[in-house]
């Protein structure tokens, strides 16, 4: 029997609660953070918000700032399929408000569960530039994403009509115009299939969580679904969004060329990653013309694809073709790093590389907070925060720290999905038998024998809380998701 214990869950405890000098450190950059929050906090067409800190802004009463276009209005309980999508006459259908609307128009819903046309479990806004906002009231008259809560959470009845999406955005038109997703939040949580949450070594669930370990994925009985796919050109903004449970990705999508912004958003229990950004153009004759500014997000408990732990397991993805800003974010308990910085663009002259900044940053307990590959097909390195200043490919890297053991958020992640992390155990057990009923009809019929090889987890993939993941937003001051904002 092998048994292995990765490092960073042995350590894990020891990690949240260790660092008292790095309290001081985080007062100390308060005003920094600040005013870097306030120059990062853009509207839909750019124009920056002088002056209203990510820190400070209250999730009581917000107004729009996106769509230039017409308004659509949907509210699942009063709408209907036959509305005008006034606010009159709401719609009951995102998807129809979707279709009806022309570029540069919004969408906004109220409160409420929105599985898409006839309950199918996703919506797809396709070649047009049009933008949805959550987290209204039932009359529209006051705007909080966390009190009216409009959410995309399929179940199992949905599972064989989702496809690979619950929300596809493919718009690539038109370089100039703009898309925001805003205030909406996506769950798988209640559509993938678990072991039971029962003390048996099989399920892999630690006391207290609400399900055992995921079930296999990409195989029966779970599909691979991402939250949000597709691809777009132009400006797109990602905000006051939560993305739970996801079977493959939280935001996996191509940046067509444009200006990205993903900020603002809680990430949980995702496989394979949270957010994964790849540059859609050929950067031999289109270098540089696709940005990503992810910050202020909170990206937890990322998982790898299987339970082997074998590979991916990422909070945020540095991939080819587009450049990518990372800064404010908390990185905490992904499984196999926080940042991946593994793929490289060697090929392509110098100046053609993507660029990759990682500054300003909160990590703790990931098996690594940056990820790359090692020379000559060597292991993996795992390079932890402090050292972020030695990684060449990093143009700017300062200020990213550990958590600190006063840290308000470590009371506010589910303790029981906490400690399980802490203590993850992963248990491969190896037998042969050549007598066995199989070998004996392999031995029939001239094959070779074979043995069989078990592994066992105390943790996997694990659905997390839907209301749990809700507390996350405005844990700390400065650092990941802030409460919502324009």
């Amino acid at each position: 029997m092998k048994k292995i214990s990765s490092a960073i869950m042995a350590l894990a405890m020891f990690t949240i609660m260790s660092v008292p000098a790095q309290a001081q450190g985080l007062k100390g950059l308060g005003k920094k953070i600040k005013k870097a929050a306030q120059e990062t906090v853009n509207d839909a067409a750019g124009t920056k918000n002088v002056g209203k800190s990510a820190s400070s802004a209250s999730i009581g009463g917000l107004k729009s700032t996106i769509g230039a276009g017409k308004s659509f209005y949907v509210n699942g309980t009063t709408g209907s399929a036959r509305g005008d999508g006034s606010k009159a006459s709401p719609l009951k259908d995102i998807q129809k408000a979707i279709d009806m609307a022309s570029d540069g128009d919004v969408v906004r819903i109220s409160e409420g569960n929105y599985l898409g046309t006839l309950e199918r479990g996703w919506i797809e806004i396709k070649n047009k530039y049009v933008s949805l906002e959550g987290g209204w009231n039932g009359d529209f008259s006051e705007r909080n994403p966390l009190k009216y809560v409009t959410r995309m959470q399929p179940g199992i009845a949905n599972k064989s009509t989702i496809g690979s999406f619950i929300l596809n955005v493919e718009a690539t038109s038109d370089k100039n115009r703009s898309i925001v997703i805003d205030g909406i939040f996506f769950d798988l949580g209640l559509a993938m299939e678990y072991m039971p949450a029962v003390d048996d070594p099989r399920n892999g669930w630690p006391e207290g969580c609400e399900t055992g370990r995921i079930k296999p994925v990409a195989t029966p009985p779970n599909p691979t679904i991402r939250l949000i796919g597709g691809k777009v050109a132009g400006n797109l903004t990602i905000r006051n969004c939560m993305f739970l449970n996801a079977s493959f990705n939280g935001i996996i999508m191509s940046n067509m060329g444009g200006n990205w912004e993903i900020c603002n958003n809680v990430f949980v229990s995702n496989l394979y990653a949270a957010c994964e950004i790849t540059g859609g153009l050929n950067q031999n004759t289109s270098a540089h013309q696709s940005k990503v500014n992810f910050h202020n997000n909170t990206v937890l408990f990322t998982w790898p694809t299987t339970k082997e732990m074998e590979s991916m397991g990422y909070g945020y993805r540095f991939r080819n073709g587009a450049d990518h800003d990372v800064h404010h974010n908390i990185f905490g308990c992904n499984n196999f790093g926080a940042l991946d910085a593994g793929w490289d663009d060697s090929n392509l002259p110098a100046a053609n590389r993507k660029i990759l900044s990682a500054h300003d940053n909160m990590f703790f307990m990931n098996k690594g907070d940056l990820v790359m590959a090692g020379s000559s097909g060597g292991s993996w390195l795992y390079v932890p925060a402090k050292r972020f200043d030695e990684v060449e490919k990093l143009t700017k890297y300062e200020n990213n720290i550990e958590m600190p053991s006063d840290c308000k958020l470590k009371d506010l992640i589910d303790p029981s999905y906490l400690k399980g992390y802490a203590t993850l155990e992963v248990i491969s057990t190896e037998s042969y038998d050549p007598n066995s009923a199989a070998n004996t009809v392999r031995e029939a019929f001239g094959l070779n024998k074979q043995g069989i090889s078990t592994t066992r987890v105390t943790m996997f993939g694990n659905r997390y809380n839907f209301d749990k993941a809700m507390q996350l937003f405005g844990a700390v001051e400065g650092y990941g998701a802030q409460l919502p904002q324009n």
